[in-house]
């Protein structure tokens, strides 16, 4: 399957400026104050050193799937092990035998740093993701990787789904991660996801789409200033338009449009590299609003629920002397957030039949 950017978690981001250490955020976990939470009550998530050097897999608690359900598994919390740059990833599901299982199974994958804020919300900050339609995301790791660092708290959470008549046990997710270890001459930049969704700032990122056309939209203003050096959308079955605007200066900033598909499918929106040998990204500033514009066309007549989704995201670089915000966890916004990510900690983790999960579906 050819590399993709995932943008609903996703993602990644690439970067640039003058040189490759001034270009990297100063957002190391010891200048930062820790999230005073208790996580005492989350399940562990296991990673470890992988089959090959340079390799992490990030294990989440096992489940059972059985047939014709749904499981939305709750968040668990780790710790990264080393210093370095991710600079690929990909998701694999293994059952109680340590069997490979199809990647379909896997809905969602997301793990998040519940220290760092979003680059356009005051919410814990996305820092990998993986789904259904993601496959291997990879990018020159001599040019671009995202910072991790021992002792780096994340959360992870997932959904898995199984539409076939055979059940699983012990069904754990895994993401399989790449990285450079740190004091290397490269990745040249260091970069981070980003994304802007219509259906920000909290809860569930599918809406209910109404026949004939619809358009959402959300603005918001970076926290930092910098460049987005690769940008791409996403949008369900019937979507036409996927657009980036500075709503400040009223200009279009990038617009995506999906690649023909049969009729009610979903495709993937191509993604903008926003870097050449000519210059190297877009820049974005916290004095201006940015718009994410999504526009569908719904020919079936009546309503499709949890039909509708639209989000930009990719990779973007933060200006040499930017430092990353830490999060406030006495914010609403966050704590919200927060409670939505955890999901159904402390309570049985149990499948639901499909027809019911799919009406609580996130991404």
């Amino acid at each position: 399957m050819r590399p993709r950017l995932f943008v609903v978690l996703a993602a990644l981001r690439v970067v640039v400026a003058g040189s490759a250490v001034g270009a990297m955020p100063t957002h190391h976990p010891a200048a930062r104050p820790a999230v005073p939470n208790d996580w005492s009550a989350l399940e562990r998530a296991t990673i470890i050193p992988g089959s090959k050097p340079g390799e992490l897999t990030l294990e989440l608690p096992a489940v059972d799937l059985p047939a014709g359900t749904l499981v939305d598994e709750p968040a668990s919390v780790g710790e990264f092990p080393v210093d370095g740059s991710i600079y690929a990833l990909h998701a694999e599901l293994v059952d109680e035998n340590g069997r490979q299982l199809p990647a379909s199974l896997l809905h969602h994958m997301n793990v998040m740093d519940p220290n760092e804020r979003e680059l356009f919300l005051p919410i814990g900050r996305r820092i990998l993701a993986s789904g259904m339609e993601t496959g291997e995301i990879r990018f020159p790791w001599l040019l671009f990787g995202s910072r991790i660092h021992a002792g780096q708290r994340f959360l992870a959470n997932a959904m898995v789904h199984n539409p076939t008549n055979v059940g699983y046990r012990g069904v754990r997710v895994r993401l399989v991660l790449n990285y450079i270890p740190e004091h290397r001459p490269w990745p040249f930049f260091s970069v981070l996801p980003w994304q802007l969704d219509v259906a920000f700032p909290l809860g569930d990122k599918s809406f209910d789409l109404p026949p004939g056309r619809s358009e959402r939209s959300y603005e918001g203003s970076p926290a930092v200033a910098g460049k987005l050096i690769v940008i791409g959308g996403h949008m369900h079955a019937y979507g036409r338009t996927i657009e980036f605007w500075d709503a400040t200066t009223g200009k279009l900033l990038w617009h995506g449009e999906p690649a023909p598909a049969p009729a009610g499918a979903a495709s993937a929106v191509p993604v903008g590299k926003l870097y050449s040998l000519k210059g190297l990204g877009m820049r974005i500033t916290p004095s201006h609003r940015y718009r994410v514009h999504v526009v569908y066309e719904n020919p079936t007549g009546h309503a499709i629920p949890n039909g509708g989704m639209g989000v930009v995201g990719g990779l973007f670089m933060p200006d040499r002397k930017a430092i990353w915000p830490a999060t406030d966890p006495s914010d609403s916004l966050y704590q919200k957030d927060l409670r939505h990510f955890m999901g159904p900690v402390g309570r049985p983790v149990v499948g639901m039949p499909l027809e019911m999960g799919h009406m609580h579906m996130g991404h």
